[in-house]
């Protein structure tokens, strides 16, 4: 059994050396061959080759035959797993590997954490308007992997808005923007739901969408939805984070009357004098700021969400970026305010 040994010596030596499979395999192949061959042309059993390889022609036929086999079941099932599309396997709790790396600098934060995180993933936030506000305020609430995240608009992507809105691109001038900023997102973070909707928020509509998140994020440009998003909210018991912006300056707050705040209604109870809060066509804003205030809205939605220190409830924020001032006043519930009073 010399020949046997032999191919056992050499299949040894590769796996040791870590040849290449290949390599090894046709060398076997190779050997086996020689070893067929000469029992192929000395059939008798006095030649002294035969005997020194050892076995017969029909033994080493069959190794052959055997080891075929092996090889070939081993090839298509290689084939096959390189064909196959294994979703990942979830890692610890409810995040894949690829989540835990995404959100690694979240897990090292002491305040948020795998609880907070799993809190964002399981949150469904709502955000009123895809423009200047809501483009960043989207775009961090998807990169923090909020799970769920609704928006709603009317609105087109236009020219005018490439300047600060910044979920946009040239390319899609002419669209929709909810389903511009479904696909801007979800490219973002696969692992969250965006879910669109092209039409304007209307009273009919509010209540039952509003009751569908947990949170709102207003970013709208007119005072009627302003007002009707809050009253809305007031009445799911939902917490709205609402920024408005005009030119140099911002504001921000977290209205939520369940948990003893104000409402928009009781800071703000009518609409501002004509021309003493131009929109952003009429008086123009520069194009860093939308982008200062949303972003703020998303970390007050993050904070709201985890639990993570103090938040804007009670508080009104006032953002001066011409002159880089900065101040906050305490505001507090109305109670003759016409939405939360009583």
């Amino acid at each position: 059994m010399t020949g046997l040994i032999l191919l056992t010596v050499i299949a040894a030596l590769g796996w040791k050396l870590r040849a290449p499979a290949g390599l090894v395999w046709g060398m076997l192949a190779l050997l086996w061959g020689a070893f067929v061959l000469v029992h192929g042309l000395f059939p008798g059993p006095g030649h002294p080759l035969p005997a020194l390889i050892g076995g017969s022609l029909p033994g080493w036929i069959g190794l052959g035959v055997v080891a075929a086999l092996v090889q070939a079941y081993r090839w298509a099932l290689a084939r096959l797993r390189a064909r196959a599309v294994v979703p990942e396997a979830p890692a610890e709790g409810p995040f894949s590997k690829a989540e835990l790396g995404r959100y690694s600098r979240h897990l090292l934060l002491r305040e948020i954490g795998g609880t907070g995180q799993r809190r964002l993933k399981s949150a469904r936030v709502l955000v009123v308007g895809a423009g200047g506000l809501g483009s960043p305020g989207l775009l961090y609430l998807s990169a923090a992997g909020v799970g769920t995240l609704g928006v709603i608009d009317h609105d087109t992507v236009s020219n005018s808005n490439l300047q600060r809105q910044v979920l946009y691109c040239d390319d899609d001038i002419g669209k929709p923007k909810v389903f511009a900023a479904a696909a801007a997102l979800t490219a973002l973070n696969p692992f969250i739901t965006v879910k669109p909707y092209h039409r304007r928020l209307t009273e009919d509509i509010a209540a039952d969408l509003i009751a569908g998140y947990d949170l709102v994020l207003d970013g709208c440009d007119d005072f009627e939805t302003r007002q009707l998003v809050n009253r809305a909210c007031v009445t799911a018991g939902k917490p709205l984070i609402s920024a408005a912006i005009s030119q140099w300056e911002g504001q921000i707050s977290l209205y939520h009357p369940a948990s003893g705040g104000p409402c928009l209604a009781c800071l703000f109870p009518k609409a501002p004098a004509p021309g003493l809060a131009p929109t952003c066509a009429e008086g123009g804003v520069m194009a860093a700021l939308p982008g200062i205030l949303g972003t703020m809205t998303a970390a007050e939605a993050i904070k709201e969400i985890t639990g993570a220190g103090t938040s804007l409830r009670g508080k009104l924020q006032l953002i001066d970026a011409l002159y880089g001032e900065n101040r906050t006043i305490e505001v507090k519930r109305d109670p003759a305010c016409p939405v939360c009073g009583g």
